[in-house]
């Protein structure tokens, strides 16, 4: 499956995203309320300058206490972002994520960011074409 039916299948689309200069507080809130794991940190809403999840999060509170809430997303962020294309096969993007031990991935089209996917999302797409897979080979087993 490649990313762009993995995009399709979510049910929102687009990327929830916070300024440079935000709070990590109120990153947070913007997490806790959209029930998301992480955000694009952008300025235009299609680069993706950085992205801040609930782990680094958590582990700077664990670090320093709650005073790194009133931080700014871009002390915390991950600068260096991986990202997929459209046409990114879903095995490719599962070894990248597991290799770089992240679980969001935005996904990019003609220089401009459309989306995000999780490991969650490609996990759930993969164990669709194993049971597809496990379905065709029973049916050629079975003579249908």
């Amino acid at each position: 499956m490649i990313v762009q039916q993995i995009l399709k299948g979510k049910p929102t689309a687009g990327v929830i995203t916070v300024k440079p200069g935000t709070s990590v507080a109120a990153a947070a809130q913007v997490l806790s309320e959209n029930r998301i794991g992480s955000v694009v940190i952008s300025t235009d809403g299609k680069q993706c300058a950085g992205i801040l999840s609930e782990r680094d999060i958590v582990r700077e509170l664990g670090k320093r206490g709650p005073t790194c809430m009133s931080d700014k997303v871009e002390e915390m962020m991950t600068k260096i972002i991986e990202t997929c294309g459209l046409s990114d096969q879903s095995e490719s993007v599962l070894e990248r994520m597991t290799e770089g031990r992240f679980r969001h991935m935005p996904v990019m089209d003609d220089g401009a960011m459309i989306g995000i996917i999780t490991i969650g999302d490609v996990v759930k797409a993969r164990l669709t074409e194993l049971a597809m897979e496990k379905d065709a080979l029973q049916g050629m087993i079975m003579g249908h």
